[in-house]
């Protein structure tokens, strides 16, 4: 891995607290970590751990109740929410579990939408074309299956050239060919772009193909560990 000390995030003695009918509900607890220019780095751990939670701040669809986040050098920490709008648009792309694709809209007008109002977009069909739905630019969600309405759901992401790319179970609703293929996505925006990719799985195997692997346990990290080497997404065993 490349750029090891360009960090792009940095949280430190993070904690989230969500108040609940029942008391309150502790999703995280004195996080600290290091995200990296150009890595990609999967979270694992059971549901509940605080993986999304983290996710959701480090995107700033979600503020921590205490401790401090960095990116680069902008402390997310207390921005109010037109400087956190600002910086959802700016700079982090997202991917989730289910598509929510416009499903009036063609492939293309879907990617359209992000960069009507991206500072520097790239043409919806270059982003279709990185992964691989050239072809598909005219076509309805209606009319592709699961696996490439969610390679629609990416491109609309890095259309807008995200320094970062957030991913919440990318491949949870998907087979193993069809995930196969939104993973080498993935590897494709990261290796060819230098793109933060941050994944959420519950897939471990998926962890093969990250630079480093995150383990999550009841709202705190429990170990961060280093792939001296790294499998293609075709290697990996659904």
């Amino acid at each position: 891995m490349t750029a090891r000390r360009d960090t792009v995030f940095r949280t430190r003695d993070v904690g989230k607290v969500y108040e609940t009918g029942g008391g309150q509900v502790h999703a995280l607890s004195g996080v600290n970590l290091d995200l990296y220019a150009g890595e990609f780095a999967v979270l694992l751990g059971p549901s509940g751990s605080g993986k999304s939670t983290l996710l959701n701040i480090l995107g700033g669809l979600d503020r921590a109740t205490s401790g401090r986040v960095w990116f680069r050098e902008t402390e997310l920490t207390g921005m109010n929410d037109r400087g956190l709008t600002r910086y959802r648009r700016d700079h982090v792309g997202f991917v989730f579990q289910f598509y929510n694709l416009v499903p009036s809209l063609t492939a293309r007008e879907n990617v359209q939408l992000v960069t009507d109002v991206a500072r520097d977009p790239m043409p919806p069909d270059e982003a279709l074309a990185l992964v691989g739905l050239g072809p598909r630019a005219d076509h309805f969600p209606s009319e592709m299956s699961g696996g490439e309405q969610q390679r629609v759901a990416i491109a609309r992401a890095i259309a807008k050239r995200p320094e970062i790319l957030l991913c919440d179970e990318p491949t949870g609703a998907l087979d193993s060919q069809t995930g196969i293929q939104v993973l080498e996505a993935l590897r494709e925006i990261n290796d060819r772009f230098g793109t933060t990719t941050v994944v959420i799985t519950h897939n471990a195997e998926i962890r093969k193909m990250a630079h480093r692997v995150i383990r999550f346990q009841d709202g705190s990290i429990g170990e961060v560990t280093e792939n001296a080497t790294r499998i293609a997404p075709s290697e990996i065993a659904w």
